[in-house]
């Protein structure tokens, strides 16, 4: 399989995509052609198993298609387990179990496995620069997958006070091989000198970098792989197709769940949940594609006003009228996150993170005889890496999981930064 820009240029493999992060004409990596699956021909069961088979096509003439079982298995070593919500209508795919207690952390731990591996084939002696913008979860779940791993240092950066105090604490207390820069400015500004940095010819001779946001390649395969598995999880118990609702921010988990649905997965339809940056609905429904500077809110890891992975939506679904026809998408707001968080609490017995209550309120608003489903919900974040938000609302301190709570025990430390190429090069540069 190839991989080619979003913007056109010369094919590539997986492991160069993978490493490159960002095609160099700033575009993002695509395969040539999406491999097709019959869902009874799916064997595999466990995560680990259903994402070997559903990945081999991507993985074909990269050199590493020997060792992909053993990828899956070195970075789905925690349960994603698929519950039951409301009778046989809803559902909810917890994706909070790994080390840093959020979705990230799937798509991280599959993309440290494979460039570790990537970097023992390589010839290039130089250090590797991961480079990562977040708007909350993603830094400390790439800080933690790639902590300590020879010949790789990776760069954090994360808006300065839009970020919340669990979340700074992950982002910030690694050390070693690991930086976090306080950037003054929004998650966009973040987004911004990561692409930045990956287009400065000066930077890409003096530096061996790639990318870990949803941007890479290597981060969105395996959460096609989960969404792919959830899809087959309920189709074999139910025998029916379910909907997926996915919060989005910078429509990585909505992009992989579009492609395992064109993959001849038994994914019946898809909406996105998005905060009050309501840029995707607002282009669905005008046709008008209008980036714009984020807002914060209570769902601070989707505060995205440009989202990046619509280029590859774009790019699956050129014509308009088919893409609004595959997607749909609903802004939630701040009061209406914290309603969703108690009636949820109430009637369910269950605690959503701002995110995931996005995805519920969603539920809540289809019309009634759409929600008789079956539908999935994917539950982005452990909730009590938000309990200055989520505990007031429910009335009750929230436990913290035995991995966020080691990791708040550790010091912090961080690098304040202004948004401007010169600034971040020259730490680069400096970076010992």
């Amino acid at each position: 399989m190839r991989y080619l820009s979003t913007r056109g240029g010369q094919g590539t493999d997986l492991v160069d995509a993978m490493m490159r992060g960002l095609a160099a004409d700033g575009g993002l990596f695509v395969p040539d052609e999406l491999p097709r699956f019959d869902p009874h021909a799916v064997r595999g069961e466990s995560l680990a198993e259903i994402s070997a088979e559903v990945l081999a096509p991507f993985f074909e003439g990269t050199g590493l298609e020997g060792e992909l079982g053993s990828i899956c298995r070195d970075a789905f070593d925690f349960p994603l387990p698929l519950k039951t919500v409301l009778d046989d209508k809803l559902f909810v795919l917890e994706l909070f179990h790994g080390p840093t207690a959020a979705f990230k952390d799937v798509g991280a731990r599959f993309l440290a496995a494979l460039m570790e591996r990537a970097l023992r084939r390589s010839k290039d002696a130089r250090p590797l620069t991961i480079l990562v913008a977040t708007s909350g979860d993603t830094g400390g779940a790439v800080a933690a997958a790639f902590h300590r791993r020879r010949g790789i240092r990776v760069g954090v950066l994360f808006p300065k006070g839009q970020v919340s105090p669990r979340q700074q604490h992950q982002l910030t207390c690694w050390g070693d091989n690991v930086r976090a820069f306080e950037i003054d400015g929004p998650f966009d500004a973040c987004q911004a000198l990561v692409k930045a940095a990956f287009t400065d010819p000066g930077l890409q001779r003096r530096h061996r970098m790639t990318a870990a946001n949803s941007i890479n390649i290597g981060r969105l395969l395996p959460q096609v792989a989960y969404h792919a598995a959830a899809s087959l999880w309920h189709w074999r118990q139910h025998g029916t197709a379910a909907g997926s609702i996915v919060p989005s921010g910078n429509l990585g988990n909505g992009m992989a769940c579009v492609w395992a649905r064109a993959m001849g997965l038994p994914v019946r339809e898809i909406v996105l949940a998005v905060n009050s940056n309501r840029t995707i609905p607002d282009y669905l429904a005008t046709g008008q594609w209008q980036p714009r500077a984020s807002v914060a809110t209570l769902a601070s890891a989707m505060d995205v006003g440009n989202p990046s992975n619509m280029e590859r939506l774009r790019n699956l679904l050129p014509d308009f009228a088919e893409l609004r026809a595959n997607i749909e998408s609903y802004p939630v707001d701040d009061a209406e996150i914290r309603a969703q968080i108690a009636l949820d609490y109430g009637r369910y017995g269950e605690v959503w993170c701002p995110h995931t209550a996005t995805a519920f309120w969603v539920y809540d608003h289809l019309p009634p005889a759409r929600k008789t489903g079956p539908w999935i919900v994917s539950a982005t974040a452990h909730p009590a890496k938000f309990e200055t938000i989520v505990e007031p609302v429910i009335g009750r301190a929230l436990p913290v999981p035995r991995a966020l709570a080691e990791l708040l025990d550790r010091p912090t430390a961080s690098t304040p930064l202004a948004p401007r190429l010169e600034d971040f090069a020259a730490e680069i540069d400096a970076w010992k």
